[in-house]
């Protein structure tokens, strides 16, 4: 089914759509005000900072996706490895921006590495992997579902996943946020910091969505043969920008000293060698997994278009 025929299908049951959304709603406030007012008595698995967008967009998200899935016929439903990947890439997106872990994450460059390559790679991915979006429209509010449909937004989106700007804002989102006096900034102001997360993530989901699509073109935004280009391209430019870093003698981010690093142990140095390690490797394992998803799903199209023609 076609993100406009899940636009604009109707539903056919639910999970209780108005206590479900009142419950998200009532559990974020509850989350705001512990971090508020008792931030001590938060446990680990709460936010260390609550942001009420990424709360608000990660739990709608995921309700609609669930509710997406009871109004599915059979034939719409997606596989079973499907749901678990949007589900785990969905909780690993949150896992790194809303949880105790974004506390170390802020004080060590290795760690907000990890922290940007889930976000920019690895959730994306799954997400990528899951063809999430007509169930997610399928659970979704109607109007977001037209909105979603319409011709600006087709053509916004064509933009954004034509394989040059794609790459480049991919690509370029990466060393932007890294620029070092950007990137002192940036971790010092609270906006400036979420902005930064949501572009990595966003930006990642965007990319990995078209470049995984398991559709031939014209449907999809590129021909098969162009994405798998495009997942070995992206490569590159990070195994560079890791090496660079990875080989400094000197300090770049001098953030992390003046917040003070979570392990004083680690030097400037290290810290900046392991976070380049981080930069390089995963990225470009994500690049091969990719290309292999995409050459299995070009076959697939192959074999089913020989036996559409027989």
């Amino acid at each position: 089914m076609s993100l406009a025929d899940a636009a604009a299908a109707p539903g056919r049951g639910g999970l209780g759509g108005f206590a479900a959304q009142a419950a998200i709603l009532g559990f974020g406030v509850l989350l705001w005000a512990v971090s508020r007012w008792y931030p001590a008595d938060m446990p680990a698995i709460g936010p260390y900072d609550f942001s009420a967008t990424i709360y608000l967009a990660v739990a709608f998200t995921g309700f609609w996706y669930l509710r997406g899935l009871a109004r599915s016929a059979p034939a719409d439903r997606p596989a079973a490895w499907r749901i678990a990947s949007f589900l785990a890439g969905l909780g690993l997106l949150y896992l790194v921006v809303q949880t105790g872990l974004e506390y170390p994450m802020q004080r060590m460059f290795f760690l907000h590495r990890i922290q940007h390559v889930v976000l920019h790679h690895i959730g994306p991915v799954l997400i990528g992997l899951s063809m999430a979006g007509p169930v997610i429209l399928r659970g979704a509010p109607r109007g977001l579902g037209l909105i979603a449909a319409s011709r600006p937004m087709r053509a916004v989106m064509r933009v954004i996943q034509h394989p040059v700007p794609a790459t480049l804002l991919f690509s370029g989102s990466f060393y932007f946020w890294l620029y070092p006096p950007l990137h002192f900034v940036a971790m010092l102001n609270r906006p400036l910091y979420e902005l930064m997360n949501w572009t990595m993530a966003v930006d990642g989901i965007l990319f990995w969505a078209m470049v995984l699509d398991t559709r031939p073109f014209p449907l999809a935004h590129a021909r098969f043969g162009t994405r798998a280009a495009l997942a070995v391209a992206v490569m590159f430019p990070q195994i560079v920008l890791g090496a660079i870093i990875t080989f400094s003698t000197r300090d770049l981010y001098p953030y992390y000293a003046y917040c003070g690093r979570y392990f004083p142990s680690i030097s400037a140095v290290t810290d900046q060698q392991i976070g380049g390690i981080v930069i390089w490797i995963p990225p470009a394992m994500m690049s091969v997994l990719g290309l292999l998803v995409v050459l299995g799903n070009m076959n697939r199209a192959e074999v089913k278009a020989r036996a559409g023609r027989r």
